[in-house]
This record gives C-alpha cells, sequence and structure tokens, in this order.
C-alpha cells in the first residue's frame, strides 16, 4: 500500500492557509450572500485540502492522482467564483488579483504532482 503524508504535502499547507483566507475574505461579503457565493467559495476551498487528504489514503498514485484532479476543478470554481464576487463589488480587484495569483502557484503546485504521480504509477 502506498500512503503519503498529506500534511507534509506543500500543496496541502498552502492550500489550507488559501481557505483560512477564503474564509477570512467572505466573512466581509453581505449578509445575503451567506448561502450563496461566500458558501460556494467556502466549500470550494475546503474541497481542495481535503480531496489531497483523501487522496493520501487511497492504494495506488493513480487514486491519488484522481482526487487531485478534483482538487484542480475546485481551484478553477474559486477563479470564477473570485470573478463573479469582484464584478458584484464584494471583493476589491486588488484582492481579487492577489487570491487569484496565490491559487494559480497552488494549481500550478498540484498539476506538477499529479504529473509526478502518473509518473511513478
Amino acid at each position: 500500500m502506498i500512503m503519503h503524508r498529506f500534511k507534509k504535502l506543500e500543496i496541502w499547507q498552502m492550500s489550507r492557509i488559501f481557505c483560512t483566507e477564503i474564509y477570512t475574505v467572505t466573512s466581509a461579503f453581505p449578509d445575503s450572500e451567506k448561502f450563496g457565493l461566500a458558501s460556494q467559495l467556502r466549500r470550494a476551498s475546503v474541497s481542495i485540502p481535503s480531496n489531497i487528504a483523501e487522496g493520501s489514503s487511497r492504494n495506488s498514485n493513480r487514486d491519488f492522482g484522481r482526487f487531485v484532479e478534483i482538487a484542480i476543478g475546485s481551484a478553477y470554481e474559486i477563479e470564477t467564483q473570485l470573478l463573479i464576487s469582484t464584478d458584484l463589488y464584494f471583493l476589491t480587484e486588488e484582492k481579487q488579483i492577489n487570491l487569484n495569483q496565490k491559487l494559480d502557484s497552488i494549481i500550478k503546485m498540484m498539476y506538477h504532482f499529479k504529473n509526478s504521480l502518473n509518473q511513478i504509477t
């Protein structure tokens, strides 16, 4: 059985920090968005480190790679939701750009990690 220590993975650490930033930012969203965009952003941001953690328990690198793919999908959801949040003036353009830059770094790392898993499979 292959076992990865997800807590030691930089992508997990960075995505966990990013998740807390999303929670902080969305806490300033209007109350009317509590169950809308704020909730969507929070769920998608939690999904990234959660899928990395869950994937790390799988029996093969190929299975782990599938969970990393799901995490990448969640990251793209967040990118879209941040743009919409800016369109609706819930976020400043500066804050949205800053968050998207961090997200881009995480996405790139996830792609590299997924590719490395495929090479070992």
